[in-house]
C-alpha cells in the first residue's frame, strides 16, 4: 500500500487545523481587545473581519444603495474562492472552526456517528441566502442573523463575555475567602484590564440559540456549515469554478466510502462524479484518511455543476415572492410614525432608516462601551431593529469623552467620530419628572443629577421652589430643571438618579439631532 500521497495530504489536513486555530485564536484576541484600555482611539479592533465577508458587503451595499469602501476587502474572499474553492469555511472562518471542534468531541464520545449517506437535503442555506438577498432588495438588512461573523461575534460579546465577568469575579472572591489574597488581586486587575461588561437583555435567548446551534452538531457533522449558512451557500456558487477538482484513481479505490462516511460538510467525495463542489471546504480529510490513497486534488479547470441541492426554478420563484411579500411586514410599525423614547441610538448612528439598513446586529458596539449602557434592542425599534443598538441609561450611560462605537462599527451603521465631534452630539433629551424627584415631590435636598451632568455649562440647572412635605410643612430647596438645548441625553442624570426603581429624571429619543422626525414637536 502506498502512502506516499495519503502523507502529504495528511500534513495538510494538519495544516489546515493550525490554520483554523490561528485564525480562531486571532479573531479571539481581536475580540478582547476590543474594548476601552485608557486611549481615546483604538488601534487594534477586530472590525477587518468583517470586511472580508462578501455576504455583508453584498447585502449591506443592496440595503443602503451604498458601497462602503471598506468591503473592497471582500474581493479578496471571492477571488479567492474562485481560485481554491471554498477553503475559506474550512481553513479561515473562526465559527466553522469551532464547529469543526465541538463536532470531534462529539464523534470521539460517540454522540455524534457519521453516516454513509446523509439524505438531507442541502437547499436551506441556499433558500436562506435567497430570502436574505430578496428582502435586502427592500431595504430589510437581515443577513447579521445568520451571517457566521455576525452570530459569532453577537453571541461572544452578549453572553460569553458576562460569562467571563462572572467567572473572573467569583473566582477572584473566591480566592479571597480562601485567604489567597495575591492571587484574588491578579484575577481583579485581569477583570480590570479586560473590561469585560457585566450585563446584557436578550443574554439569555442569544446565548441559547448559540449553544443550540453548538449542540447541533451532534447529530450532523458541521451542521450550521451545512444546512444554515447563507455566507458559506453564497461561497459555493463561486467554488464551483474552482481550480482544484478531486480525482480517485478506480485502480486504487477499494469502494470503502470511508471518505463520504467522514466528509465533514457531505461533499460526497464517491464516487467521484458525484462529488458536489459547492460544498467541499478542502479540508483534506478524505483524501488522508484513505487506505489507498486513491483521492487526489489534481489542478483542473471545468465549472462543476452544483450538485445535491434541489433548487428548482419553481422552488426559487416561491421563495423569492414569499420574501417579497414578508419583507414589508418588517417596516410595518408605529416607530415610523412617531418617536419611540426608548429607541436612543448611539452617538454618530445614521437617521433610522439608513442605519437599519446597514447595521448588522454585530455587537461590536455593544462589547466596546465601557459603561455597558449600548444593548440588544428588542421592541423598542420594531421587528426590524431586533438587537440593533440601543442607550438603556438604567443599565449604563453614555460616557462624554468616549467615541468607541463610533470606531469599531464595520458597515457604517455609525459614523466615525472625534471626541471632539461626539461631545455635540444630541442623542436626546432628559425630563425632570416632579411627582418623583426628591425636592420637588417631599422636599428633600437632592442634586446629584445636576453635580454628574458632563456638558460645559452644565444643561441641568437650579431653582429654587417651595415644596410641601409629606409632614405638613412647606421647604424651599434647590431643585433640578433641564435645559432641553444643552442636553445632549447621555443619560448619565438617568443613571445616577438616587431614586431607588424608576428614576425621577428620565432621557428619551426626542430632539436627537440625527433626524427632524424626533423634535419636540410633530
Amino acid at each position: 500500500m502506498k502512502r506516499k500521497q495519503s502523507k502529504k495530504y495528511l500534513a495538510l489536513q494538519k495544516l489546515r487545523i493550525i490554520s483554523q486555530l490561528a485564525f480562531f485564536v486571532l479573531f479571539f484576541i481581536l475580540f478582547m481587545k476590543t474594548h476601552y484600555g485608557g486611549a481615546d482611539y483604538l488601534t487594534i479592533t477586530v472590525e477587518r473581519y468583517f470586511h472580508f465577508d462578501p455576504l455583508l458587503a453584498l447585502t449591506t451595499t443592496i440595503g443602503a444603495r451604498l458601497f462602503f469602501a471598506a468591503f473592497w476587502l471582500s474581493l479578496i474572499t471571492l477571488t479567492f474562492t474562485l481560485i481554491f474553492g471554498r477553503a475559506v469555511c474550512g481553513w479561515i472562518c473562526p465559527f466553522g472552526a469551532i464547529h469543526q471542534f465541538f463536532s470531534f468531541i462529539f464523534k470521539k464520545t460517540r454522540w455524534l456517528k457519521p453516516k454513509r449517506d446523509d439524505r438531507l437535503s442541502l437547499a436551506p442555506k441556499y433558500i436562506i441566502l435567497i430570502i436574505i438577498l430578496v428582502a435586502s432588495i427592500f431595504a430589510v438588512n437581515l443577513a447579521g442573523y445568520l451571517d457566521p461573523l455576525s452570530f459569532l461575534y453577537r453571541s461572544f460579546a452578549v453572553y460569553i463575555t458576562p460569562l467571563l465577568n462572572m467567572a473572573f469575579s467569583q473566582s477572584a472572591s473566591l480566592a479571597y475567602g480562601l485567604g489567597l489574597e495575591s492571587f484574588g488581586q491578579t484575577l481583579g486587575q485581569t477583570l480590570g484590564n479586560l473590561a469585560l461588561n457585566s450585563f446584557f437583555q436578550n443574554a439569555l435567548v442569544i446565548g441559547l440559540l448559540f449553544f443550540a446551534v453548538i449542540a447541533l452538531n451532534a447529530w450532523k457533522e458541521r451542521f450550521w456549515c451545512r444546512y444554515l449558512c447563507p455566507a458559506g451557500a453564497l461561497l459555493g456558487l463561486f467554488s464551483r469554478f474552482n481550480l482544484f477538482k478531486l480525482s480517485i484513481d478506480p485502480e486504487k479505490c477499494t469502494n470503502c466510502h470511508l471518505c463520504s462516511i467522514q466528509c465533514q460538510t457531505n461533499a460526497r467525495p464517491y464516487p467521484a462524479d458525484e462529488w458536489r463542489s459547492s460544498e467541499c471546504i478542502y479540508c483534506e480529510t478524505c483524501a488522508a484518511i484513505c487506505p489507498t490513497a486513491a483521492i487526489t486534488f489534481p489542478l483542473r479547470w471545468k465549472p462543476e455543476k452544483i450538485q445535491g441541492v434541489n433548487l428548482s426554478r419553481r422552488k426559487i420563484l416561491l421563495t423569492s415572492l414569499t420574501t417579497l411579500l414578508v419583507a414589508p411586514i418588517f417596516k410595518i410599525t408605529p416607530h415610523r410614525q412617531r418617536a419611540y423614547p426608548a429607541l436612543i441610538r448611539p452617538p454618530g448612528a445614521q437617521p433610522e432608516e439608513k442605519f437599519l439598513n446597514k447595521c448588522i446586529k454585530c455587537g461590536e458596539c455593544l462589547k466596546v462601551c465601557p459603561t455597558n449602557g449600548l444593548q440588544p434592542a428588542l421592541t423598542e425599534a420594531g421587528p426590524e431593529g431586533i438587537w440593533t443598538p440601543v442607550l438603556v441609561p438604567r443599565i449604563g450611560y453614555c460616557e462624554y469623552y468616549c467615541s468607541l462605537c463610533s470606531q469599531v462599527c464595520p458597515t457604517g451603521a455609525i459614523r466615525e467620530l472625534t471626541i471632539e465631534e461626539k461631545t455635540t452630539v444630541k442623542i436626546g433629551t432628559a425630563f425632570v419628572d416632579k411627582n418623583r424627584c426628591l425636592p420637588y415631590a417631599q422636599g428633600r435636598q437632592c442634586l446629584v443629577c445636576e453635580e454628574h451632568c458632563p456638558v460645559s455649562p452644565k444643561a441641568i440647572q437650579t431653582i429654587t421652589v417651595e415644596t410641601l412635605t409629606p409632614g405638613g410643612q412647606v421647604t424651599t430647596n434647590l431643585a433640578p430643571f433641564v435645559n432641553a438645548n444643552d442636553c445632549i441625553g447621555c443619560g448619565i442624570c438617568e443613571n445616577k438618579c438616587v431614586v431607588a426603581d424608576k428614576p425621577a429624571i428620565r432621557v428619551s429619543s426626542i430632539g436627537e439631532q440625527r433626524t427632524k422626525k424626533t423634535g419636540f414637536i410633530l
